[in-house]
């Protein structure tokens, strides 16, 4: 079996590699194909993987490329994990919009829509790369925004499935709180990317009992800690929201905090040099701990799951990935995205049956589903007045003052990565 990953160059993908070969009995891995233009970075990465692979006797063969066609040939699935403009251009999306009063983010809000006009045509074009080097690879996608990125890939006709590790992240949580095993944990995971809430917490399965009002009754004040939201709040809801949900649901108050200490990007790419010097050291044979500050966790378990899923392995049969909605949520088109648990195998991801949702959040689902309309049709086809009406539809800006000066501000920041511009 042969994997690639596209953006193998990322600090991150230490992490990943761990992953592959704790877990090879799931995901036998016989070559991994890292690829990256920055071959500086994708040079210490890869030296680094090949030590973990090695310390942890894994048989797996590890190689490094900048040139894409050759990285992805044969390869049976293809991980993509890419940051266009890199931290840099994360800074600008997590300050600019905060000059204008909104969130400065990189998946949410004006920065999410800058990094999806980014994204989508250079992940199209990779994509397609992909296709006409082996048209039966399956892409899966953990690039930002998950939602609007696996929708431009599914809509072009490619094999995609998107993955997020905030799913994942509750899973762990909520199993150590109820001292289980993670696979006895199911979710009723229901929403968007970034945009998600925890229904139900069941044991043993999908029909197992709901014990999310213990959860909650019992260990409230760790969980909304957690969310940095109230406890009243949490409990006044009855569910878990994803923390991104902060972004909504305190908006103003995130804004002033924002606005009073450095960015997330600015210190990730302070950690990135730091790693990156870790991992020149020839001694260094397992990912560092500093790693697990860096995002992501739980990504590679989840990762290895749906890959190996998805080419007919040992993977769990349900999983929580974006897929297309299919009816699961009446309210939103059947070529809507969403994050839902899914039956997963080797023809792709089937959405279970969904809880019936309150029209507090189905409202904003469907709010944020026409924005990522708008969205994707800005990415795709470009234009100051399709950015101005993305803008415009988000639910965290929906002025026209604002979505003027947002769209100005972000067609500046990113001209170089806007080919219309």
């Amino acid at each position: 079996m042969k994997l690639a990953v596209v953006g193998g160059g990322s600090t991150y993908t230490p992490e990943l590699i761990d992953g592959f070969a704790r877990l090879r009995d799931t995901l036998p891995v016989e070559e991994l194909v890292l690829v990256d233009p920055a071959a500086d970075r994708l040079e210490l990465v890869g030296g680094l993987a090949r030590r973990i692979f090695a310390k942890q006797d894994h048989a797996g063969k590890i190689t490094t490329t900048t040139d894409l066609d050759a990285g992805v040939a044969g390869a049976d699935a293809v991980l993509f994990q890419l940051r266009v403009g890199g931290q840099a251009a994360r800074n600008q999306d997590e300050t600019w919009p905060l000059e204008c009063g909104c969130v400065g983010q990189e998946t949410t809000g004006a920065g999410g829509l800058a990094k999806a006009l980014r994204t989508v045509p250079v992940v199209l074009d990779i994509a397609e790369r992909v296709r006409r080097t082996n048209p039966d690879a399956w892409i899966i996608d953990f690039t930002n925004p998950v939602g609007i990125v696996t929708r431009a890939l599914l809509q072009a006709g490619h094999k995609a499935v998107g993955l997020c590790n905030v799913a994942i992240g509750f899973q762990r949580k909520f199993a150590r709180l109820l001292d289980v095993e993670p696979g006895q944990v199911h979710l009723d995971h229901v929403g968007l990317n970034h945009l998600t809430w925890e229904l139900g917490v069941r044991l043993g399965g999908p029909d197992g009992e709901n014990v999310l009002p213990k959860l909650l009754a019992e260990h409230g004040d760790t969980i909304a800690d957690d969310l940095h939201m109230p406890r009243k709040l949490v409990d006044r809801l009855g569910v878990v929201p994803s923390y991104y949900l902060r972004y909504f649901y305190a908006h103003d108050e995130v804004v002033r905090e924002l606005g009073t200490k450095p960015s997330r990007a600015a210190e990730v790419a302070a950690m990135e040099k730091e790693l990156l010097e870790m991992y020149g050291d020839p001694a260094l044979d397992e990912k560092p701990e500093l790693l697990a500050k860096r995002g992501g966790a739980f990504y590679s378990e989840a990762a290895v799951d749906l890959a190996a899923s998805l080419l007919g392995g040992g993977g769990s049969p349900v999983q929580v990935v974006n897929t297309y909605n299919k009816g699961t949520l009446p309210f939103l088109p059947d070529d809507a995205v969403i994050e839902v648990q899914a039956r997963v195998g080797h023809e792709g991801a089937v959405p279970l049956a969904a809880p019936a949702l309150d029209p507090l959040y189905a409202g904003l689902i469907a709010n944020v589903t026409a924005y990522e309309d708008l969205a994707l049709e800005a990415a795709l086809r470009g234009g100051r007045d399709r950015v101005f009406k993305a803008l415009l539809s988000h639910p965290l800006i929906g002025q026209y003052d604002q979505a003027e000066q947002l769209t100005d501000r972000l067609i500046a920041h990113n001209r170089e990565h806007l080919a219309w511009a």
